[in-house]
């Protein structure tokens, strides 16, 4: 009997899970948890693949609004149904489903963790890699902290998370690093996203390249996202003025990263578009005073 193909249903999610079992990896735990039943607002599209019944298989893309040129799709089949053309049929109808989307858009993209099924069947199917992302943790004394003597050089201050200059900050930076897929981010958006109270922020501190009231800059900044201090890493975004020169970049990353693992090692997302991050965590991965916290993650795109 062939299988049959629909519009996801509520509890399929439940019957799905306990077919599949555990997530292949993090990529994998987050997109299971995008599949609902098919909206017009926000739009989404959602596919169940049933063989007698059971729930076997299933699909969904949906909308990004912080990066608007691409959609964001998602593909899983139970073990014992793989090559038997059910994910290929998936991502076409997928593709059919985008090409009818109201934003116009019909790029695809995912993300995927090498060497798992997910990886090789986007490869199979045309999906090339976008940007590379790994999750750092970086060991206390990794950068011997620096001194800030000279009352006119550099200074390091706390900052408000819903300061003004901050989100400006933040948006510059993650718009640019993001020019491999376009970031659309204001700075409601960037406040929403990274530093409002539901996003779990809870402290800041910059790095002016001179006093504030001499008109110091932010050259970088961190957020932190874990609430009390503890032996585990900090989860950190930490950010930078990407107008800078490439070294004065680096320098303004090393000094806020020392000033942070001073006592307590932090947790780092690095991108490989974030080029000054890359340049200073690498020899530390090298050294081994950075390790690496899993897999790497890798954005895969159509064409």
């Amino acid at each position: 009997m062939a299988v049959e193909y629909r519009a996801w249903q509520e509890g399929d999610d439940l019957e799905l899970i306990q077919l599949w079992g555990g997530p292949e990896s993090a990529a994998a735990e987050q997109f299971r948890g995008s599949f609902r039943t098919p909206s017009d607002s926000p739009w989404n599209r959602c596919i169940t693949v049933v063989d007698q019944g059971i729930p076997v298989a299933a699909a969904c893309v949906y909308g990004a609004a912080l990066h608007p040129d691409r959609l964001w799709c998602y593909i899983e089949v139970a073990a014992d149904h793989r090559r038997a053309g059910i994910g290929s049929t998936l991502l076409t109808m997928l593709q059919h489903e985008a090409a009818a989307s109201p934003s116009g858009i019909t790029a695809l993209r995912s993300k995927v963790t090498p060497g798992t099924t997910g990886a090789a069947f986007a490869e199979a199917t045309g999906f090339t890699a976008l940007q590379r992302s790994r999750l750092v943790i970086i060991e206390p004394g990794a950068l011997a902290a620096p001194a800030f003597d000279d009352a006119a050089g550099p200074q390091l201050e706390e900052a408000a998370t819903g300061s003004v200059e901050l989100t400006r900050a933040l948006a510059s930076f993650y718009e640019s690093v993001h020019g491999w897929d376009r970031a659309d981010i204001s700075l409601g958006r960037a406040q929403q996203l990274f530093l409002a109270d539901a996003s779990g922020a809870g402290g800041a501190i910059v790095l002016r390249d001179r006093p504030r009231a001499d008109g110091g800059a932010i050259a970088a900044f961190a957020v932190s996202y874990t609430q009390a201090r503890t032996d585990d890493p900090a989860d950190v975004l930490l950010g930078y003025d990407t107008t800078l020169a490439p070294q004065e970049q680096q320098a303004a990353v090393a000094t806020m990263i020392a000033m942070l693992v001073h006592q307590y090692p932090i947790q780092l997302e690095v991108d490989d578009s974030m080029e000054a991050l890359v340049a200073v965590v690498e020899p530390l991965l090298a050294t081994g005073a950075a390790r690496l916290a899993g897999p790497e993650t890798l954005v895969v795109a159509t064409a």
